[in-house]
């Protein structure tokens, strides 16, 4: 199954280049019908066995979405339907079923819950006082740029990931300054959650052996 799935990930790439042949289209269809009937036999045996209570579960909604695209896209040629076929990209998640790696990371997620939840309030907080400090420094310098501490929001996320896209960057001396200090928290917003995940990761091989 976790072949099947990767080779219909395949095939969806596939299908998403220019001048293909009609023959390789229809046997692209042909892949997909495929495919389709494997993961609708999957559903319907699981059905039948967990009911409604699997039909309600995470990856019981996981696996219906997974087939869901072909049954609404199928007899209609509507780009409205088509967007469903994105849909598709959903049969990803159904990896974690098959994957013990995959389960011991939710494992790792659901014993570090709290503390993600308590760094992602203060990295918000971050950002809002990141896009309050630089409007004030450069505000006055690049009136476009930073017209508003929304509009400097954009540049706080790029700065605290350490990304740095430098499509908007400070040029006054207190901008540069404050900037600094700000490269040198998100190092730190960067390294905290890998921290916890090593940690809870570790709980969470504890907890399977």
């Amino acid at each position: 199954m976790q072949a099947l799935i990767c080779v219909s990930l395949v095939l969806f790439s596939i299908e998403t280049l220019p001048d293909l042949k009609s023959s390789t289209r229809a046997w692209l269809r042909c892949a997909e019908i495929f495919v389709v009937v494997v993961f609708t036999i999957e559903y319907i045996a699981r059905f039948y066995l967990g009911g409604i209570r699997f039909a309600a579960s995470f990856l019981g909604i996981i696996d219906l979405m997974a087939i869901m695209p072909f049954y609404l896209s199928l007899g209609f040629d509507l780009r409205a339907i088509r967007a469903f076929r994105l849909m598709r990209l959903v049969r990803v998640l159904k990896l974690a079923r098959y994957n013990r790696a995959i389960a011991r990371f939710h494992r790792a997620f659901v014993i570090a819950r709290e503390e993600f939840i308590l760094f992602g309030f203060v990295a918000m907080i971050l950002l809002y006082l990141a896009a309050v400090g630089i409007h004030h420094f450069e505000h006055d310098a690049q009136p476009e740029a930073f017209a508003s501490v929304f509009h400097s929001l954009w540049w706080a996320v790029a700065t605290l990931t350490t990304v740095g896209y430098g499509d908007v960057y400070p040029i006054t001396p207190g901008g540069k300054v404050f900037t600094t200090l700000l490269l040198v928290i998100g190092l730190g917003i960067v390294s905290v959650p890998a921290g916890l995940i090593a940690s809870a990761l570790g709980k969470a091989r504890e907890i399977e052996e």
